[in-house]
């Protein structure tokens, strides 16, 4: 190629020109089949296979032609069925570096075929050795300049792909959480799921805010893992919202139970500053914008105080719906807080862990061993703690004790937003 490679075509390799035309079938065949067979990534289906066919003969056509003299080594363009090959393959997310191997295996091959043709062509050892290395800098001319068009067609291909893609996902997700009429599968080809499974909603968030640094990979990578503890069955549905969060759906089987400690100690461990809010699973076309909504309302609740939430709130914790209903109105719920708990309401830690205590028995129905085994504590403990949460309330715990377990949701989940100054 001028200006690039100091190639000149030699009369001898010329022979190969009529080789190739006359065994054209044959070769291509082989070739194709060989790159189905060496290369699993590359679709088998009949369309993509008779593409990559056509490929492998304008391939070899255009190389008979490069042998012949009739191709200008400074004017090589990919052919366009090779061309039309790689876009099918970036549209398919096969990735990349099996087209490039593609390349590699067929180059392999052909020249085999090549040089065994050449050293039957001519018995002189000396000139069939002349023509073979001429041959090898042709063919690698050839290659390295296709498989650089090629690759960038597949890049093209694939960042347009992936855009439009996008658009019309994120188009489709629109539409079924704003409950449009949507048809199931029309959902399932753009989504790639199946709505007879169950979906699990969540939201990934990162403390950067809109502001911060990209965190989507981490968010991405974030997903995959918490599929993986919690059993999803397949890749989750993720649709970035800005760079420090996203909104997820994870597939599940018909018996789901997603396990929100699981979830915790999987971005404890693997992703430290990724936060989680989990709805519950549900079916359907309906139960994907229900699942959601509810990953929403745990996220508002998860977020609604100042201080650092937990690694994962899930809708299904005890306490969350109704921590999600007493966001709708704080000022009743501050009064609520303020009238039920009395001096219990005080923002200091020995107050919020009389409270805590006092939500857990109440959650665990008056039982001091049960309470005691979620505190991590002697059952003594939750006892005495329990008759120092009463002198404060100044009340039974009969007293209201609809109001005082409401209370004391709010003031566990909401914190300083409903607890009294001073």
């Amino acid at each position: 190629m001028a200006g690039r490679y100091d190639v000149e075509v030699p009369a001898d390799v010329s022979v190969l020109g009529a080789a190739v035309a006359e065994h054209m079938a044959e070769l291509t065949a082989a070739l194709a089949a060989a790159m189905r067979e060496q290369i699993p990534e590359l679709p088998q289906d009949r369309m993509t296979a008779a593409l990559l066919s056509r490929s492998v003969e304008s391939n070899l056509r255009a190389a008979g032609a490069l042998y012949r003299g009739e191709l200008d080594l400074a004017e090589l363009v990919a052919p366009a069925e090779a061309r039309e090959y790689a876009r099918r393959l970036a549209q398919r997310g096969v990735a990349v570096t099996a087209l490039v191997r593609a390349y590699r295996l067929g180059q392999h091959l052909h020249l085999m075929w090549s040089v065994e043709s050449l050293v039957r062509e001519y018995p002189d050892p000396a000139r069939a050795l002349a023509a073979v290395r001429a041959l090898l800098g042709l063919n690698f001319v050839y290659i390295d300049t296709l498989s650089e068009q090629v690759i960038e067609e597949y890049q093209a291909e694939r960042e347009r792909w992936l855009s439009h893609r996008n658009t019309v996902r994120a188009e489709t997700l629109e539409r079924i959480l704003a409950g449009d009429a949507v048809q199931e599968r029309t959902v399932e080809a753009t989504l790639g799921i199946r709505l007879r499974r169950q979906h699990l909603g969540a939201v990934l968030w990162t403390t950067g805010g809109h502001e911060a640094r990209d965190d989507l990979p981490q968010l991405e990578s974030a997903a995959g893992r918490l599929g993986q503890a919690l059993g999803a069955v397949g890749s989750p549905v993720f649709w970035p919202k800005d760079r420090a969060s996203a909104w997820v759906w994870f597939p599940f089987g018909p018996e789901a139970t997603a396990d929100p400690a699981a979830a915790a100690a999987v971005l404890d461990r693997t992703a430290p500053g990724v936060y989680a809010a989990l709805g519950a699973p549900a079916p359907g076309l309906a139960g994907f914008r229900h699942t959601h909504e509810d990953a929403l309302q745990a996220f508002r609740v998860a977020t609604f105080g100042s201080g650092e939430p937990p690694s994962v709130v899930s809708y299904t914790d005890p306490g969350v719906r109704a921590a999600a209903l007493l966001t709708a109105d704080l000022p009743r719920t501050r009064r609520l807080v303020a009238t039920a708990l009395g001096e219990l309401a005080a923002r200091t830690e020995s107050a919020a862990r009389l409270r805590e205590t006092l939500l857990v028995l109440i959650q665990e129905r008056g039982s001091l061993v049960a309470a005691a085994d979620r505190l991590h504590v002697h059952k003594n403990t939750v006892k005495y703690r329990v008759a120092r949460a009463v002198a404060q309330r100044r009340r039974p715990l009969e007293d209201d004790r609809l109001d005082l377990e409401l209370a004391l949701v709010a003031a566990y989940w909401l914190g300083d937003a409903v607890l009294p100054e001073g």
